[in-house]
């Protein structure tokens, strides 16, 4: 599995499966925590096949519709991702603790132990086969779905580790805590494992969607190879503005040449272009750049739209 696309399908192909098996096995079983694995697996899948479209528009070039590109619908994938699980995750927790409080849901054991097993063996299978896949690619939708897996596979041990307490709760005459079971493992799983990563997940890539700097570990290279490069070619000075919605890296640098440079022709200003491109692509897999040569530093100062004063 060497390509995106391919772990992409993968992803979503397998959380189809669970989230089919994982409905149908809650009705039966009359299991809330199957329920819960069940939803997250079916919409997570339909993300999922979404985020294949996504990455196909992504190696697509800018067009008269998306004069910028469509890196933002990685983002908006992701955001949306995240809230899901996190709507569905305090949905779950809140009706466990309805059920805890009302004296407990009896399941049947055999059957959840089954799905159990069978949604730990996927997860485990799913989740090794993206860390390969995490070799041969940098995408952030693969990303997602690998931290995704991680959190399905710990989830779904620990479910199967619970319901293996209930035959065993019974064999010993202490049969009367088979009813708090599911929904304890319910509200443990949604504390423990459902929340943190989802509200990552959407919280960055809101602050993508709304044009928020990347983090410092991003910026800080990139500005030392800018100002290396323009301190190379006798800039009197420069602005840096960045975002990153996905995995492409938007620059866009402002550079300020003495009045009486020599670098004011067009070949000369390619030339440093050229050479600043380069150096960044050395460590910015996905980059579209863009420098703006002035010698007026207003041009390269800080604004908010309006006209300066």
């Amino acid at each position: 599995m060497r390509t995106e696309t391919d772990a992409l399908m993968l992803s979503a192909g397998m959380a189809l499966f669970l989230g089919v098996t994982g409905l149908v096995l809650s009705v039966i079983t009359g299991s809330q925590v199957i329920l819960l694995d069940g939803l997250f697996n079916l919409i997570y899948s339909v993300m999922a096949f979404l985020s294949v479209r996504v990455a196909r528009l992504l190696a697509m070039p800018d067009n008269e519709k998306y004069p910028f590109g469509h890196a933002y619908f990685e983002s908006l994938v992701n955001a949306a991702k995240g809230l899901l699980i996190l709507g569905i995750s305090l949905l779950a927790l809140g009706d466990s603790v309805l059920v805890l409080l009302s004296g407990g849901r009896e399941i049947v054991a055999g059957l959840a132990i089954l799905y159990s097993v069978i949604a730990t063996t996927s997860s485990i299978m799913t989740f090794v086969l993206l860390r390969r896949a995490r070799r041969h690619t940098t995408s952030p939708l693969v990303e997602a779905d690998f931290a995704n897996w991680w959190i399905n596979t710990v989830i779904s041990a620990s479910v199967l580790l619970a319901f293996c307490l209930i035959p065993l709760a019974e064999a010993v005459g202490f049969s009367v805590i088979t009813p708090y079971v599911d929904p304890l493992m319910v509200a443990t799983v949604v504390v423990l494992f459902c929340l943190s990563t989802p509200f990552r997940m959407a919280s960055d890539a809101i602050k993508e969607l709304l044009n928020r700097a990347p983090p410092k570990h991003v910026r800080q290279p990139v500005h030392d190879v800018v100002e290396a490069v323009v301190g190379e070619w006798g800039a009197q000075d420069f602005s840096l503005r960045m975002v990153r919605p996905g995995r492409t890296l938007y620059l866009l640098v402002h550079v300020v040449l003495p009045a009486a440079s020599d670098n004011g022709t067009l070949g000369q200003q390619d030339r440093i272009r050229t050479d600043l491109d380069g150096r960044l692509r050395r460590i910015v897999p996905s980059l579209v750049l863009d420098v703006v040569f002035t010698a007026d530093p207003r041009w390269a100062a800080p604004t908010n739209g309006h006209e300066p004063a």
